[in-house]
């Protein structure tokens, strides 16, 4: 059985069964990830630290701590500095901290973890937190190849014409790993090299602890990781190497630019996703889902959309064109058309827009249909309510079947308190009626067109007028 666990699916089965036969397993020697995450990031021109800028819908440090969860059953340690509070503040107790106070290199940022890790046998994997790209399957394949062999260090290697600043990677005749060349110290012959370091290695737990105090120092005066493989192969210990098939997991994040091109790639493995579980994109180029999107089968989405954030789309929905779906659910069988939702709640068979606006709290109930350039703020409509379209319905409750005609405004705010209104099931609101809050609508009342209504209408009652009477008392307010 490999010592520090299993790549892919076979990793989430192992950490299955550690659960429930702790005994039986407990001889695997464990798995410690170092994730360094103390990097200025001055080239990102930001107040915002370099980890917690998003992609995808997720911080970038989320997605190496979720791939060191997949790994192991231990939580990652993560080497902070810039921004550490605000990182503490992200990730809470899914990890553990040690600060690097200091930037004095990559070296120098894993000898910071020493203090928690010394002495713990098995295997410590380091990888970092602007790489978001790396999968589970290539940190299996270098985990894998670590365990199966017989030296201290493994590490991830890949080819590319675009080095980017990377270290090259020097072999023997036989093809072994000699040593790692930073780029500013690569000789005209060695910047030839296509083979690069990206940095990503597993170690010997023993071995790094007894052997990290030996970095020299560069001239710049710091302490690199990449030495480690020096004093290896001086030591006459094997470096084993592993290439990736996809170069474009290896992408560091220092830019802007960076960033961009980041997205691009986590664009396509979403898209691809979700087409391969029976969704439709109609044209994936332009099509943006955040990797924390949930989209069920044989729904349609159609191009300039987004969907951001915690949204969960049901089954059989068609959703755009130039639609935004943000921290919203919607049930199965809805239909949104040149909309923008936002922390809304929509059950099944809703049809919405075109230029429809769900704000926060909307709750719209099944069968709701949504009329164009209409807005809905903290309010529920009931099941099968029908919206015109130019109204807004803000802290309102409607019940089921009831019709809002065209340019239905609930007049919700007084200028500092907001007021409920209360639309009855089965009432009629007719066109450019006010509903002044708070106000209540009886069940199947109605109001005439152009109303102004100030008091509550009862039951089965209609209002008509400005300000609102009931019909037949001409003379006096609705009481």
């Amino acid at each position: 059985m490999p010592r520090h666990g299993f790549p892919g699916d076979l990793i989430v089965a192992t950490r299955f069964l550690m659960s429930i036969f702790p005994d039986q397993l407990s001889s695997v020697p464990s798995l410690n990830v170092v994730i360094l995450a103390a990097g200025d990031s001055t080239r990102m021109r930001s107040d915002t630290p370099k980890v917690l800028h998003p992609l995808g819908g997720r911080p970038l440090i989320e997605y190496s701590v979720r791939l060191a969860d997949a790994l192991s059953t231990t939580p990652p340690v993560v080497v902070i500095g810039r921004g550490a509070e605000a990182v503490r503040s992200q990730l809470g107790t899914r990890a553990r901290y040690v600060e690097q106070q200091q930037r004095l290199g990559t070296g120098h940022a894993v000898m910071q973890a020493r203090g928690l890790l010394a002495g713990q046998e098995g295997t410590v994997a380091v990888f970092y937190a602007d790489m978001p790209l790396l999968t589970v399957d290539t940190m299996g394949r270098l985990l894998d190849l670590h365990a199966g062999g017989s030296g201290v260090l493994s590490m991830l290697t890949f080819e590319s014409a675009t080095p980017r600043g990377f270290g090259r990677i020097v072999r023997t005749p036989d093809g072994e790993v000699q040593a790692i060349v930073e780029e500013v110290d690569c000789t005209p012959e060695q910047r030839l090299i296509s083979e690069l370091n990206p940095g990503l290695y597993c170690f010997d737990a023993d071995w790094i602890w007894e052997n990290i105090d030996s970095i020299p120092v560069s001239p710049k005066g710091e302490y690199y990781l990449t030495d480690l493989v020096g004093i290896a192969v001086s030591q006459g210990r094997k470096v084993a190497a592993v290439k990736v098939d996809d170069a474009t997991e290896m992408l560091g994040i220092n830019t802007r630019e960076h960033l961009a091109e980041a997205e691009a790639v986590l664009r396509g493995r979403v898209n691809r996703r979700h087409m391969q579980a029976g969704v439709t994109l109609i044209d994936p180029q332009t099509t943006y889902i955040d990797d924390t999107v949930s989209i069920d089968r044989d729904t349609v989405v159609f191009p300039a959309t987004h969907l951001r954030g915690m949204t969960r789309i049901g089954q059989g929905c068609r959703i755009g064109p130039d639609t935004t779906v943000e921290n919203t659910s919607l049930g199965s069988g809805c239909r949104v058309t040149y909309s923008v939702l936002e922390g809304a709640l929509v059950e099944d068979g809703v049809e919405i827009g075109p230029f429809a606006h769900l704000r926060s709290g909307a709750h719209l109930a099944s069968g709701v249909h949504m009329g164009n350039f209409g807005e809905v703020k903290n309010s529920y409509l009931g099941p099968g309510v029908k919206m015109g379209h130019f109204s807004y319905i803000g802290d309102a409750q409607i019940g089921s079947e009831a019709n809002i005609g065209a340019g239905t405004i609930t007049c919700n705010y007084d200028g500092s308190q907001k007021h409920p209104t209360e639309i009855g099931a089965g009432a009629f609101i007719g066109s450019d009626t006010m509903l002044v809050a708070p106000v209540r609508i009886g069940m199947g009342a109605r109001t005439g067109a152009g109303s102004v209504v100030t008091r509550d209408v009862p039951d089965g009652e209609t209002a008509v007028g400005v300000p609102a009477r009931l019909r037949g008392l001409a003379h006096s307010d609705i009481e």
